[in-house]
């Protein structure tokens, strides 16, 4: 059935029984018959089909075992009252045709509650749809802008312009990784002390960056990766290995997976017994060392090596060192700093000692020039991190007789009264 829309309000549903075989025709014709005059000319039923009131008569039948049965519905535009007088004027009728009947009104359904229903459940939809889209169209922008602040936040490090994170010079420790994209992903979830070799040629600038702070490489875990990382271990100082999960590249991995692979790092020389690794230290290392450039961890190494000699020969001569007139530390102080070094390593922490060797406390690293210039019985440290000559001067300046670090970094000035130890010293 057909319904306008525009004038419909009410819908009158009723029943018909007749007892007898009768058609659509008969039904219709004696309801127009039999409600003639019954209501007056406002109510009349020809009247309002014409003025457009009322709409067609709907009749379905079914007829069985000579009798008969079926559903009427009549849409009107009369207000309530009217439509009700109208639907009882219905159930008057007594004989279709030749039939005796009998009409049952079971409804009067007001159209506008159904019709507020489907808007409803529409208005729904469309809601669904436009919270949908903005928030995509949010999630877009604020997409758009961080890949934008990201690509800002990207400078270009050292003679050979290679890409990096704003906090490359700063950073006590870097990561290494192949291409721009994966240091676009770091930077993504906030890892700023990230720099890029660009393939398997390694930059000078890298290699020089490795020697002054601690290093872990991060690479891709394909074949491509390996050989950048076995290329890096044989010209570059690197601490930490981390790989990305097997066939991934760091460029496309979640947050979730880089901060795993980064957790679960590998020490240098326990990914090279796992893997069976042997590098051969290319030529151009080997002509650095003979060509006289700063090598601080092998110096520190060659020094202590030579104050060990001078304590069983103990011979008077002095070395031609600023730090030769340091006293010579004891067996038991060396195996205490080692096992601390050995149970902070990794951990970015420093462990505060007084004269006795008894720990004081343990702090961040990043906290560890403060908290020596402000204590007065801090006689040594030992901290996971890069002895630096700004914390040789701070230490000098308050007193602290030994530092024991991860590895020395560019110092051109050896404080007489300081002592430095690495781990190199410790193997």
């Amino acid at each position: 059935m057909v319904i306008d829309p525009s004038t419909t309000k009410y819908l009158i549903k009723a029943k018909i029984k007749a007892d007898g075989i009768i058609e659509k025709s008969d039904v219709v014709g004696a309801i127009f018959g039999q409600t003639e005059g019954l209501l007056g000319d406002e109510l009349d039923l020809r009247e309002l089909q014409r003025s457009a009131r009322v709409g067609r008569i709907e009749v379905e039948l079914d007829s069985k075992n000579g009798k008969s049965d079926g559903v009427l519905t009549l849409p009107t535009s009369l207000d309530k009252v009217e439509t009700v007088i109208l639907a009882a004027a219905f159930e008057s009728i007594d004989r279709v045709g030749p039939c005796k009947a009998t009409i049952h009104v079971e409804q009067v359904e007001d159209v506008r509650v159904s019709r507020r229903k489907q808007v409803i459940e529409r208005a729904k939809i469309l809601l669904n749809d436009v919270m949908e889209k903005s928030k995509t169209d949010s999630e877009s922008i604020a997409e758009n802008v961080r890949q934008a602040v990201q690509i800002e936040e990207i400078i270009s490090y050292g003679h050979d312009h290679c890409p990096a994170g704003p906090n490359i010079n700063d950073s006590d420790a870097i990561v290494i990784v192949e291409g721009r994209r994966d240091v676009l992903n770091l930077l993504k979830y906030g890892i700023k002390n990230v720099i890029a070799v660009g393939g398997t040629n390694i930059p000078r600038t890298v290699i020089d960056l490795s020697k002054e702070k601690i290093t872990t490489v991060f690479v891709d875990g394909d074949r491509g990766g390996e050989l950048i990382l076995r290329e890096l271990l044989q010209v570059a100082d690197v601490d930490f290995i981390a790989r990305a999960p097997q066939t991934r590249e760091v460029e496309e991995i979640p947050q979730k997976l880089i901060m795993k692979s980064l957790k679960n790092k590998i020490p240098r020389e326990q990914y090279m017994d796992m893997y069976n690794i042997k590098i051969e230290v290319k030529n151009g290392e080997d002509k650095r060392q003979e060509n006289g450039e700063k090598q601080p961890q092998k110096m520190k190494k060659e020094f202590f090596s030579k104050k060990k000699e001078q304590q069983h020969t103990r011979k008077e001569e002095p070395e031609s060192s600023e730090v030769v007139e340091e006293p010579v530390i004891t067996t038991e102080k060396q195996k205490n700093y080692e096992a601390i070094l050995n149970k902070i390593s990794g951990s970015l922490k420093a462990v505060l000692l007084d004269e006795n060797g008894k720990e004081i406390r343990t702090i961040p690293v990043r906290e560890l020039t403060d908290e020596i210039k402000k204590g007065d019985n801090v006689s040594a440290v030992v901290f996971d991190g890069i002895v630096t000559q700004r914390l040789l001067d701070i230490a000098n300046n308050k007193n602290v007789r030994e530092i024991v670090g991860i590895k020395l970094g560019n110092v051109v000035k050896m404080p007489k009264t300081v002592k430095v130890l690495t781990k190199n010293d410790f193997q």
